[in-house]
């Protein structure tokens, strides 16, 4: 008589499943949508030039 359940038996169990760790699964993006320009309600293009144009000159 066999101790384990009989809707188990044949089963294999978690640690011995195949797990693949390949580069191309991905399980959460790199970035959300609402965490850029358009989602934070700004326009694409910045102003990046002008911001430096106009620094401080005890910045430099």
């Amino acid at each position: 008589m066999s101790t384990m359940d009989p809707g188990t038996q044949g089963a294999r169990g978690d640690d011995d499943r195949s797990v693949d760790l390949s580069e191309d699964f991905v399980v959460l993006p790199e970035q959300t949508s609402d965490d850029t320009d358009r989602g934070w309600g700004e326009r694409t293009g910045g102003n990046d030039d002008w911001l430096l144009a106009e620094r401080p000159p005890h910045w430099d």
